[in-house]
């Protein structure tokens, strides 16, 4: 069997922002009513961590839930945990109606951190980064350019963003364009 790699091979940019491939990383979309006490308590199971809100994302050590849409959710672990992580789903959801697929390899994972890293983003995407306007634990499903993009803010300041594989070297560039230096406009920075 191969090893795996990311999409990005641990490409790296250093502009406005530090653009970086985050590494491999589980990913695991549930599908379900995420308003039941029992999905609830998978998940918490699963990965700790509870149901976020509409539009919001739950962070802890090394995992993350993420709203996906009123009944989905994508759950962030360790790459090397995921088939632990949706065995621990399906039997706390037994006889649920419910979906628990590993996405890991369908996906590409970066980080966008440093003082540009809100112009950077709002430069390709139709959203307010506004600090007042989009603080730590929000998340989003839009567009980047021409391909659509999920991403969310920490407490740290970094911008953790998932998109396709296959368009990972069209993201990073992307990115790295609207990151290079000179290019400030000043609106968040």
């Amino acid at each position: 069997m191969s090893e795996a790699v990311t999409a990005l091979n641990g490409a790296r940019y250093e502009g406005l922002a530090l653009i970086e491939d985050a590494g491999l990383c589980g990913m695991i979309t549930l599908r379900g009513d995420l308003a039941s006490k029992e999905v609830m308590a998978a998940v918490k199971k699963a990965v700790g961590l509870g149901i976020p809100a509409q539009r919001q994302a739950l962070m802890g050590q090394g995992c993350a839930v993420l709203w996906m849409s009123p009944d989905e959710l994508l759950l962030i672990c360790a790459y090397t945990e995921v088939t632990q992580t949706i065995a621990t789903l399906e039997e706390a959801l037994k006889g649920q109606h419910f979906l628990a697929v590993n996405v890991s390899d369908a996906r590409c994972f970066l980080r966008i951190s440093g003082a540009g890293a809100r112009e950077v983003l709002a430069k390709l995407c139709p959203v307010d980064l506004a600090p007042h306007a989009f603080t730590p634990g929000m998340f989003r499903r839009t567009r980047m350019a021409q391909i659509p993009a999920a991403f969310w803010l920490d407490d740290a300041g970094t911008f953790h963003l998932i998109c396709f594989r296959s368009v990972a070297d069209y993201a990073f560039n992307l990115l790295k364009t609207a990151a290079l230096p000179g290019g400030e406009v000043g609106v968040y920075g």
